[in-house]
């Protein structure tokens, strides 16, 4: 899942989270007090999902890998920055987004901290910028004074363009030139080809769909920028963490095993699995989609490291997130993956 919309309210999430956590009165510090008298942990986890797809949490859970743990699905996430504000908020207890947005967050003094990367780009599953066939725009350069249309502003898409515009040379002042359009992922092919937009971004079932209508130019990719790559994290709440450490672990090594999982596994299989879980959990889903599934997209099993967070560093900069250097070890843990150990 690759959703990504600004942090429009970074502030108030903050406020919020620390507030909820200060007073006392939420639905987790209620089940942590609860379980700390119990001596036990909190065995079931508050999440979003996303619609006609299946999140590595929900396969972890189907493949039997969280143990005793249990998820309760309230409601599908609008996007990654969405996702993790409500993690931070205590309305959730894991949430996952864009490294970019985990640094915003985190920036801004949100309690959270990234696990394990859930999501990422590699020769099968990336997100493509193209243009029409017949444009003009053959460089970076091109592109100044141009509109590209990307899911939402300050997330993975800009932090891409951004950065390949960087590496080819052109200045801050040129960069601001190129004009960064929202627009809903599905209407994102019709506005190249209308020339509404000069370029967009497609990944998934939408790229392959364009690329195979024809008409279509494909001017750079993020993994042809980066190479195969990690996007984001699923973070959880510090005080979560404190407070249920073996339940944390579980979970992250949960996850870090499904994603070894849908790495190793045939396409065929994981498709039919993906297949089995959107159709037993009631939503009222489509499944047409899952025939384009290629690949988890992550590497290394979900293991976080530096690079997930210094890769973004001048972006980060340039877009007034961060305000010195990067500290990468803030933003992240390893210590509850247990498959990071045997790396």
């Amino acid at each position: 899942m690759k959703l990504q919309l600004p942090l429009l309210s970074v502030a108030a999430a903050v406020v919020l989270a620390l507030t909820v956590s200060g007073c006392g009165g939420s639905a987790e510090a209620g089940q942590g007090s609860q379980a700390n008298q119990a001596g036990t942990e909190v065995k079931e986890l508050r999440y979003q999902g996303s619609a006609n797809n299946v999140t590595f949490p929900e396969l972890a859970a189907d493949l039997g890998y969280l143990g005793d743990l249990k998820l309760n699905w309230v409601g599908n996430t609008t996007s990654g920055p969405q996702d993790i504000q409500s993690a931070a908020t205590n309305q959730t207890d894991f949430g996952g987004a864009f490294s970019g947005a985990v640094v915003k967050l985190i920036e801004a003094g949100a309690p959270v901290k990234g696990v394990v990367n859930y999501y990422g780009s590699d020769d099968k599953n990336f997100s493509g910028y193209y243009v029409k066939a017949d444009s003009d725009i053959k460089g970076p350069k091109d592109l100044i004074g141009k509109k590209i249309a990307v899911n939402t502003l300050g997330a993975h898409h800009e932090a891409v363009i951004n950065s390949w515009l960087t590496k080819n040379g052109l200045s801050q002042d040129e960069i601001k030139q190129v004009q960064l359009v929202p627009l809903a992922p599905n209407d994102t092919e019709e506005a190249i080809r209308r020339g509404q937009v000069d370029a967009g971004t497609l990944g998934g079932i939408l790229q392959d769909h364009a690329v195979e209508a024809g008409g279509l130019r494909s001017l750079f990719s993020d993994v042809q920028l980066f190479g195969s790559f990690a996007g984001g994290q699923i973070v959880l709440r510090n005080e979560f963490i404190e407070k249920n450490p073996n339940t944390t672990r579980t979970f992250t090594t949960g996850v870090a095993k499904a994603i070894k999982w849908a790495t190793e596994t045939p396409r065929a299989e994981v498709i039919a699995r993906f297949t089995k879980i959107i159709e037993s959990r009631g939503r009222n889903e489509s499944t047409a989609n899952l025939k384009f599934w290629k690949s988890p997209g992550v590497p290394n099993a979900g293991v976080i490291k530096d690079e997930d967070f210094t890769r973004w560093e001048s972006w980060l900069k340039s877009s007034g997130i961060l305000k010195g250097d990067l500290s990468a070890s803030k933003y992240y843990t390893n210590d509850f993956n247990d498959l990071a150990k045997k790396g």
